[in-house]
């Protein structure tokens, strides 16, 4: 349950969310949803024993933090989900040696019926001769419409004729295949890094990101591809059947797509630009690919859409949490993110709307990496219309029954964190997610907030979990047809080219950015010594307003420095006046707030404050490691 301070602040944001067309119907009421948790393998600290496990399948970690643990997608028959597993634990004698170890991919159970061994759940990898292919990479696991096949990490699991689920598709009969991106002009050698496949719903083509280093500092691009099997490989790593991608292009167009134009002396926000920042998925009916891109107000961090052909963008969420893991359903009609919405996490430093996203120039990755304590997530699920937060509509929070005790097990107990990624069923009725347990040191001994206890058997860490739309009627959906490899406003990849594509940042100078409705801000933008990145951005707010009904006036100005590739520092110096139909203030103390931030652990450390008092209500930053 909301808090009222959250409330309160759904109120506050309901000012800057409007509806702009006559077409955006409603919001829908709230409907009833039932959670459920699907059933996972016994867990096993020492020994997988036959008192743990009698059918003698394995038994898996506890898994705090989640690691080596996912819930994927549905298969196409919907009363199944895939999901990445370890198991643990030596089994006892006299069978030495168990298929059941290490990471595997297996198959739950979402009907409450049983497998014909008497198992809720099924491995597909567990011990898969090694002439077969071994994976080394589980991570997001997702099903083919075959039913035959699964994307995980970066292989295809594929059991031939039969389908996964039944008792013909067998160790023996299941193929493990690598999946390679030729980044050499003679293909030759292993191929390029890919992270974070998904599944486009053609089943023929998908996405990926990929890191790259530019201007000194970790850069993130989007790519869409057709996979292409290959069984009998003449050129590159491994000389054996994989699939390749082909036809790759990087979602990155080179025509208009900055978010701010340099006009003169003058900076304009182009809220059409498609800046695909990390690639999340898909839409149901595969004509547009989700992304985090560029905020359109600072601070902000959303979810947007791009159509495929023709690159229009559409925001789908606007609420001023942070956002990342979503999936559109099938219809194309509702979207399930998870969101730090409702818990107040973010809100010191984006709860101010209306503010254009000038200091976003440098300010991105610390306001993307303080939603999490290190392992440690603020996300819970929420259901949202296709037309997104509106007025005070922010969608249904999903698992909101329960006591919302922390530490009580329920379903809406705020110590069991969402994971990415949750997903719909094939007909729209059901979501998969799932969720870790707070572990030290992001609570217990230096943290203040206090660790609780496992109410699961073995102290289990990890719970997957169903949330059914029990009024709701399934839906039957045509297939979807294969879409095109081109994508118009995309770059096609060539081997052997540089990472950068030109991803261009307004020059060093002072520009003035004109509100739409009134006033203007100055804006000074500072390049870092030797490098083509932004190293600092000054803003000077003089009656700017973009709707007329909301007026800023202030400064701000952030600085950043990054000692390590991975590792950023902010100097932040902020005192903004919002007035209007809301009053609200946007101030650092006077020697500023100094954060720091590595992207890769997402702990939280700073001096100074920055807080946010909107209409009264205040906002804080949170305290370090909490």
């Amino acid at each position: 349950m909301l808090s009222v301070k959250s409330m309160t602040a759904f109120a506050v944001c309901a000012l800057y969310i409007r509806a702009t067309t006559a077409a955006v119907p409603d919001p829908p009421a709230p409907e009833p949803i039932e959670v459920t948790e699907l059933p996972l393998p016994p867990v096993a600290t020492d020994s997988c024993t036959s008192e743990l496990n009698p059918r003698g399948t394995g038994c898996i970690g506890q898994g705090m933090y989640g690691d080596g643990f996912q819930s994927g997608s549905f298969l196409p028959d919907g009363n199944h989900i895939v999901a990445y597993v370890t198991f643990a634990g030596a089994p006892e004698a006299p069978d030495p040696v168990s298929i059941y170890n290490g990471s595997q991919i297996i198959l739950i159970k979402t009907d409450g019926t049983l497998f014909a061994n008497g198992d809720s759940w099924k491995c597909v990898t567990c011990g898969v001769p090694a002439e077969n292919g071994q994976a080394t990479t589980f991570d997001y696991p997702h099903a083919f419409d075959d039913g035959k096949r699964l994307l995980v990490g970066t292989y295809i699991v594929d059991c031939g004729d039969f389908d996964l689920t039944s008792v013909e598709c067998t160790p023996e009969a299941t193929h493990i295949y690598p999946i390679r991106w030729n980044v050499t002009p003679d293909g030759s050698g292993a191929g390029g890094s890919i992270r974070e496949l998904r599944l486009h719903p053609d089943n023929v083509h998908l996405g990926f990101n990929s890191f790259d280093i530019e201007n000194g500092a970790i850069s993130q691009y989007a790519y869409f591809s057709r996979l292409q099997f290959n069984p009998a490989p003449t050129t590159g790593e491994p000389l054996a059947p994989r699939y390749d991608l082909v036809n790759v292009t990087r979602l990155f167009s080179q025509n208009d797509t900055r978010p701010f134009i340099v006009n003169g002396d003058r900076l304009v926000f182009n809220e059409e630009a498609i800046t695909v920042g990390e690639l999340r998925g898909f839409s149901g009916r595969g004509g547009e690919v989700t992304y985090i891109g560029y905020s359109t107000e600072s601070c902000n961090i959303d979810v947007y859409a791009a159509d495929l052909t023709t690159g229009a963008v559409r925001r789908l969420t606007a609420h001023p949490e942070y956002v990342d893991p979503v999936d559109i359903s099938p219809d194309d009609q509702w979207t399930v993110v998870m969101d730090t919405r409702g818990t107040g996490r973010q809100m010191f430093m984006a709860g101010m709307r209306g503010i254009p996203p000038v200091i976003d120039l440098v300010a991105a990755t610390v306001a993307s990496s303080t939603r999490n304590n290190y392992q440690r997530r603020f996300f819970e699920p929420w259901l949202i219309d296709r037309y997104g937060d509106r007025g005070t509509y922010f969608g249904q929070k999903i698992n909101d029954a329960g006591s919302g005790v922390a530490g009580s097990g329920d379903i809406n107990d705020p110590e069991w964190n969402g994971r990415a990624d949750p997903r719909w069923s094939p007909d729209g009725t059901k979501i998969a997610y799932w969720q870790d347990l707070t572990a030290s040191p992001s609570c217990g001994g230096a943290n203040p907030l206090p660790c609780h206890n496992s109410k699961y058997p073995g102290g289990r860490y990890v719970r997957f979990m169903l949330a059914t739309l029990t009024n709701r009627v399934p839906k039957v959906l045509p297939k979807v047809d294969p879409v095109s490899d081109v994508v118009p406003w995309g770059t096609p990849y060539v081997p052997g080219s540089t990472a950068g594509v030109g991803r261009t940042l307004p020059p060093p100078g002072t520009y003035t950015l004109e509100g739409k409705a009134s006033g203007y801000a100055s804006v000074v933008i500072v390049d870092n010594t030797g490098s083509s990145s932004i190293k600092s951005v000054a803003v000077q707010y003089t009656d700017y307003s973009d709707d007329g009904l909301h007026v800023l006036n202030g400064y701000e100005n952030y600085t950043r420095s990054n000692p390590s590739t991975t590792l950023e520092v902010a100097d932040w110096f902020s005192d903004i006046t919002q007035t209007g139909e809301t009053n609200a203030t946007k101030k650092t103390t006077p020697d500023g707030f100094h954060a720091s931030v590595d992207v890769f652990q997402n702990v939280f450390e700073a001096t100074g404050t920055l807080t946010t008092v909107i209409d009264g209500e205040i906002w804080l930053q949170p305290a370090n490691r909490t």
